[in-house]
């Protein structure tokens, strides 16, 4: 790193650096800071596009992710819907409690990746410096994390809801209803659901 006093000089003095280096083992391209940022940001553009590509695709993952958890999840609590169908609640009623569930994981997960992101995005800028000047989180940037986590949360309830209606589905094995009166009792009625 050369430092000047006179900056309408750099011109003259680049080419006399690089002068002295031609045809020489170690040839130099000398230029200014704000040349070689300027040149940096123009790479960067295809630097961001695949970051981006691989956003979307972490973003796909995630959403397997918490769709095979939810999907777990219903299937570990199976016994439970079927007991909470055999005292009277509805479909409708066991697909809100699905659906709550989902979206406040995936809420809670929003959140604090949007928590995180201002620190993290802080400690980037400081880290590269003079390279990208101005780094900064725009509220853009915030509710698209925002609507991302809403849509993994509603995209992995239906696939839990999807998996319960086959299951509770009419000519499925799985009651569609119970008496109790009838089985003898609470105990003999979610033995019989499970």
């Amino acid at each position: 790193v050369v430092e000047i006093r006179d900056p309408t000089q750099a011109a003259a003095i680049s080419q006399d650096i690089d002068a002295t280096f031609k045809n020489s083992l170690a040839e130099t391209l000398t230029e200014t800071e704000k040349a070689f940022q300027l040149g940096f940001v123009a790479m960067t553009e295809a630097i961001l596009v695949a970051v981006q590509a691989v956003s979307f695709v972490v973003i796909i993952i995630i959403m397997a992710v918490m769709a095979n958890t939810m999907a777990m999840t219903a299937r570990e609590r199976y016994s439970e819907y079927a007991t909470m169908k055999a005292l009277g609640f509805g479909n409708g009623y066991v697909a809100g409690l699905i659906l709550g569930e989902s979206m406040a994981i995936a809420l809670a997960g929003g959140l604090l990746g949007i928590a995180l992101t201002f620190p993290l995005a802080a400690w980037f800028a400081d880290a590269m410096g003079s390279l990208f000047p101005i780094f900064f989180v725009s509220q853009e940037t915030v509710a698209m994390q925002l609507g991302a986590a809403l849509l993994i949360g509603l995209g992995c309830e239906t696939a839990s809801l999807g998996f319960l209606s086959e299951q509770f589905a009419p000519g499925s094995d799985a009651p569609t209803s119970l008496v109790m009166q009838e089985l003898g009792g609470t105990q003999r009625t979610i033995e019989s659901a499970a």
